[in-house]
């Protein structure tokens, strides 16, 4: 169906007040705006992005796959709860201005936690829905037990060498971290019959990893302003403190380094095989419904 003739979700509207209302109150001081800004913004734009997918393509998660989003939620907590983990280690950044108490400060994380995935997927899917029609190549390589295990070895190495090395050299290897898990996962993937962007290619189909590339990148690129905006007003925020050899063109203290935007698209390609993985330790589509292979809203 052409996306013109779809009317454009009532759900969609509501993310767009959000998000208006939320810049609106931050521009004018309010202190629970800056101190939610963030999950307060991802929520609104999930949910207005959802309503963007569902009006060009029919399907989403919000409309089409609702059963399957508290297993995203809690997938999305708990996959950046390692990378938390390993962050008491590398000591790459940290979280300044959140609410003392504990309790609260527990609900301000898993709320922040629980729109990573969801952003970077519908981000994702949008992103699709503006990519050229494509005709599959298939290569039919099938894949061989050796190179699996040669990908899988070199995946482990990766997340395993950061947490082996003293914390001052460790600090240089997130990205280690960031590309590991792809080598490491894919090839469980492969052995549970899933499939992910590695077979996907074999396959001919190039447009989830693209898609996956540009939705990450673009997530970046709004945490960074977001969270630039939580800072100019004292808000709850996040700071870098990576060190000082990657923190290239005058960019110090509590900004991004420009290197490492390059991490957000690995990062979404990282996001899909742990849920694809997980998804299917957990019962799969028989349980949760929804596509499995190399494909996030449409099959």
């Amino acid at each position: 169906m052409n996306a013109t003739r779809r009317a454009f979700p009532w759900h969609g509207w509501i993310g767009i007040a959000c998000l208006i209302t939320c810049e609106a109150l931050l521009a004018l001081g309010n202190h629970f705006v800056a101190t939610w800004f963030t999950p307060l913004m991802w929520t609104g734009y999930i949910v207005a992005a959802d309503a963007m997918v569902a009006h060009r393509r029919g399907v989403s998660w919000l409309t089409t796959r609702r059963q399957e989003v508290p297993l995203l939620v809690l997938l999305s907590v708990a996959v950046w709860l390692l990378f938390e983990a390993y962050n008491f280690h590398l000591m790459n950044w940290c979280y300044v201005h959140v609410p003392a108490s504990a309790w609260v400060r527990g609900i301000a994380f898993f709320w922040s936690f629980a729109t990573i995935m969801p952003a970077v997927f519908e981000t994702t899917d949008l992103a699709r829905t503006f990519l050229p029609p494509h005709n599959p190549r298939p290569l039919f390589i099938a894949p061989r037990a050796g190179s699996l295990a040669v990908c899988f070895a070199i995946g482990a190495a990766l997340v395993t060498m950061p947490l082996a090395l003293p914390e001052s050299t460790a600090a240089y290897l997130f990205g280690a971290v960031w590309i590991g898990f792809i080598l490491l996962l894919e090839p469980v993937l492969e052995l549970l019959g899933t499939g992910g962007v590695f077979r996907d290619w074999r396959h001919g189909e190039w447009q989830t990893a693209v898609a996956l590339l540009l939705g990450g990148f673009a997530c970046g690129l709004l945490w960074e302003a977001w969270n630039y905006q939580a800072v100019q007003h004292d808000g709850a925020y996040w700071i870098y403190t990576v060190p000082e050899a990657l923190r290239i063109f005058g960019i110090h203290y509590g900004k991004m380094p420009l290197l490492g935007l390059a991490g957000f698209p690995p990062f979404a390609l990282e996001l899909h095989a742990f849920y694809l993985v997980l998804k299917d330790l957990l019962g799969g589509t028989s349980t949760f419904g929804g596509p499995q292979r190399g494909q996030l809203t449409t099959s």
